[in-house]
C-alpha cells in the first residue's frame, strides 16, 4: 500500500510540474480565441443553457471583422506571446455576456 501511495503522489507531483513548466510560446500571427469548432447539444427535454449562445456571438464578432478591428485600434502589447489584445478585450466581454460579476467569475 505504501509504495502505492509514493507512485501516486509522484505522478499528480510530475503532472503539477509539467503544468507549472514555463512555456516558450513564440509570437502569434492570430489571435488564440477562435470559431472553428462549435457544436449544439439538446438533452433528452430539449432545454439549453443560458450561455450557448457565446459560441455563436463569438463567431458574429470573428466573421464582422471586430477583431481585427480591436488588434488595430488598441496597442497595448509589444508581442504576442501567445494572445492579441483582442483575446483579452473578448474574454471579458464574454464574462459579462455569461452573467459575471466580477473578475474572479473567469476562473
Amino acid at each position: 500500500m505504501k509504495k502505492l501511495k509514493h507512485k501516486v503522489l509522484a505522478r499528480h507531483k510530475r503532472k503539477i510540474e509539467k503544468r507549472l513548466r514555463r512555456r516558450n510560446w513564440t509570437n502569434q500571427p492570430k489571435p488564440m480565441l477562435k470559431a472553428s469548432d462549435i457544436h449544439y447539444q439538446m438533452d433528452g427535454r430539449h432545454k439549453g443553457i443560458a450561455y450557448g449562445g457565446i459560441g455563436a456571438i463569438h463567431l458574429m464578432v470573428k466573421r464582422s471583422g471586430f477583431i481585427k478591428e480591436i488588434n488595430n485600434a488598441v496597442h497595448l502589447l509589444k508581442r504576442h506571446l501567445p494572445y492579441h489584445e483582442s483575446d483579452h478585450v473578448l474574454n471579458l466581454a464574454y464574462n459579462i455576456f455569461a452573467g459575471g460579476t466580477r473578475l474572479q467569475d473567469m476562473d
